[in-house]
Order: structure tokens, then sequence, then C-alpha cells
């Protein structure tokens, strides 16, 4: 009876811990991506430098896509099928902030490639693309948490 129990909490664990990597490997991932496409740009010095000015939002966006992943996953342990639209809309807002942050680095290529007017906006509203990115990954992590409290809810009063 105590192997069942420790399978049992074994089971219990892993989808907890898959949860936990997959956020982290996503948080990192945009990370990368942040310094690749500022690297890409203007090169690694000035990427971290860039990262050390920005911080705190490429932080927090980092950090709420890592948590919004790690949820998905958790969830998705669960078949939890439904959580799939809230995180896509999070996530791609994220993403999106994200790049507006990257993308004023771009501002003297963009014209030349004919988007100009992109690299304008991306410029002038960097700073509210990054707070609506931080804003959506909130509310994508409260999706998560209100679908996995249902998730529990059902299994608790299960038959």
């Amino acid at each position: 009876m105590g192997a069942l129990t420790a399978a049992a909490r074994a089971e219990k664990v892993q989808p907890v811990m898959r949860g936990l990597a997959f956020g982290l490997l996503a948080s990192l991932g945009l990370l990368a991506f942040y310094l690749g496409v500022i690297t890409l740009a203007q090169g690694w010095g000035h990427a971290l430098q860039q990262l050390g000015e920005d911080r705190g939002f490429v932080g927090v966006i980092a950090a709420g896509f890592g948590a919004q992943v790690g949820l998905f996953t958790y969830l998705r342990g669960w078949r939890a099928s439904a959580a799939v639209g809230g995180v896509a809309t999070s996530t791609g807002t994220s993403t999106t902030a994200m790049l507006a942050c990257c993308a004023h680095h771009l501002t003297e290529v963009l014209p030349i490639l004919g988007l100009s007017g992109v690299a304008v906006f991306l410029n002038l509203y960097r700073t509210p693309l990054l707070w609506l990115g931080i804003a959506m990954n909130l509310v994508g992590i409260i999706y998560l948490l209100r679908q996995l409290r249902q998730q529990h809810r059902m299994v608790c009063h299960a038959p």
C-alpha cells in the first residue's frame, strides 16, 4: 500500500514539474528571442545594454509568458482543452509587446523594406504596448487559474 501511495504522489507531482519546466523554458525562449532580435539589428553589446534598460518590462513579460505556458501545460495534463483560446490570445499579445520592445531597434532597416509606418508606430507606442502585454499576461494567468480551479472542482465532486 505504501508503494501505491508513493506512485499516486509521483503521478500528481509529474504534471506540476512538467508545467514548471515548460514555463521556465518558455520564459527563457522569449528572453532569447528578445536578445536575438536586438542582436541581429544592432549587435550583442547593444542587446545587453537594452536588456538592462528594459529589464523590468522584459522580466515581467517573460515571467508572465512562462506562467501561462506552465499553467497551460499543467491543465493540458488534466485534459482541459477549453483553455486553448485564452492562452493563445494573451500569449500572442505578450509576444507582440516583446516585438514592439525589440522592433524599435529595427527602425533603420524597416524603411528600406517599405515598412516605415510600422517602424514609426512601434517606436511611438512601445511603452503602451508593453503595458498591454503585461495586462494581457495577467488576464491569461487569471483565466488559466480559473480553468484550473474548475478542473479541480470537477475532480473533487466526481462520483
